[in-house]
């Protein structure tokens, strides 16, 4: 098999240098045009077979179980390597492209999350042990992507001011207005929106560890009388709302369930409302999930093309308002995740295990790549029942965000 897998990576890399010490010692070096570099140590033949066979899932087990060792690098460089190749012309994969057509045709299976499948899923990733999460995430725990207005930002500047874009959008130009966030995590967009813009919400999530956090928070800042959540999927809801937000959660949806999604949005939006969605997209056009991310990480997840998802919009009978396309803002907030991971490194895997901290490198070294290397995005997609429900131009946008910062360096 080590046969196999040399002639595989020879003709997969193109750019940059992949240098491989195979398990009885000796050392192939790989080298393109001028791009990243990594050295890795592959200890046994049995992971030599297994990637060989199957790289998109075995690599990341690999790593995970120590097969698989970068030397003088971290595996940020090895994906790095691998994915700048992947996408670089030039490149001939033809057994990443057979498990990518195969991965393709069960794809529509994979997703399917009516919602007991769809609590299962969250709970995978979502109910670990909170603390986890306060030792990467900003201090509101925003687990979605981060806004740059410039690229200095630290990261909670970043993720304040993603939530002051985002309520900005959603216009909320009254008090009391009645919010539902779906997907509302540990409640730091709920409660941004009672607090900063008073609006009352309602948020729901599928995860009772995000729910008792955000309950705990929504009690600890005197809120509980403008905010609720509740454990519930967004298929229950029968209730109408002044506005409706859903930041990071439509990943989980998957995409035979797009139009259900919306046709729930459109009956619990007031007619003068108006939403917004926020998620990750992918700007090549339809894919599958990696089956190690599917495995380890977000089962039942996928990130869509827009073409994808604006025809279920269309057919609930929705109006779209406005498309933003966050392009790098997604690379930088991973960037800052990481970093902390890695800070926070020896905590973490006295919580778990040195096999956790592993899974979770690899998820956030290859996520961060994916939006550097590959077609990865986030979109902001407005919508409305009626089209005069936002002004013409986009101009309150900005004028929003900015009023919002004056008010809050007054106070």
């Amino acid at each position: 098999m080590r046969a196999v897998l040399e002639h595989v990576l020879r003709r997969l890399i193109v750019r940059g240098r992949l240098s491989i010490r195979w398990p009885d010692g000796k050392l192939t070096t790989l080298a393109g045009e001028s791009g990243p570099e990594a050295f890795i140590e592959i200890r046994d033949q049995q992971t030599v077979r297994r990637i060989a066979l199957n790289p998109a899932m075995a690599l990341g087990e690999a790593y995970m179980d120590g097969g698989l060792v970068p030397v003088d690098c971290g595996i940020y460089d090895v994906i790095d390597v691998l994915l700048t190749n992947r996408s670089a012309e030039g490149s001939r994969q033809e057994l990443l492209s057979l498990h990518e057509f195969t991965g393709w045709l069960l794809r529509r299976m994979a997703q399917f999350n009516p919602a007991g499948r769809a609590r299962r899923n969250v709970a995978h990733h979502y109910d670990l042990n909170g603390r986890l999460y306060s030792l990467f995430l900003d201090r509101d725990r925003q687990y979605s992507c981060a806004y740059f207005p410039t690229g200095s930002e630290t990261l909670e500047e970043a993720q304040a001011a993603k939530k002051r874009h985002i309520a900005a959008k959603l216009l909320l130009n009254r008090p009391d207005l009645e919010v539902l966030d779906i997907g509302s995590g540990w409640g730091g967009m709920a409660l941004t929106l009672a607090r900063d813009h008073g609006a009352r919400v309602t948020g729901i999530t599928l995860s009772r560890e995000q729910l008792a956090e955000a309950q705990a928070r929504a009690a600890a800042e005197g809120l509980s009388d403008r905010v609720s959540f509740e454990l519930l999927d967004y298929r229950s809801l029968h209730r109408r709302f002044d506005r409706i937000v859903s930041v990071g959660m439509f990943e989980h949806v998957g995409v035979v369930h797009y139009r259900e999604f919306f046709e729930v949005v459109k009956n619990c939006l007031a007619p003068d409302g108006v939403a917004l969605l926020h998620a990750i997209g992918n700007r090549t056009g339809p894919c599958r999930t990696n089956p190690w991310l599917t495995k380890y990480i977000f089962p039942g997840g996928y990130c869509p093309a827009l073409s994808e998802v604006l025809p279920a919009i269309e057919k609930a009978g929705l109006v779209t308002t406005d498309i933003e396309i966050l392009r790098l803002h997604y690379a930088e907030t991973v960037r800052h995740w990481r970093r902390r991971f890695a800070a926070n490194r020896d905590t973490i895997a006295a919580l778990y295990d040195e096999r956790f901290c592993r899974m979770f490198e690899f998820y956030l070294s290859g996520s961060e790549l994916t939006f550097r290397r590959e077609g990865q995005m986030v979109f902001q997609i407005q919508l409305a029942r009626d089209p005069t429900a936002v002004p013409l131009t986009r101009d309150y946008i900005t004028e929003t965000e900015r009023s919002a910062v004056r008010s809050r360096a007054a106070v």
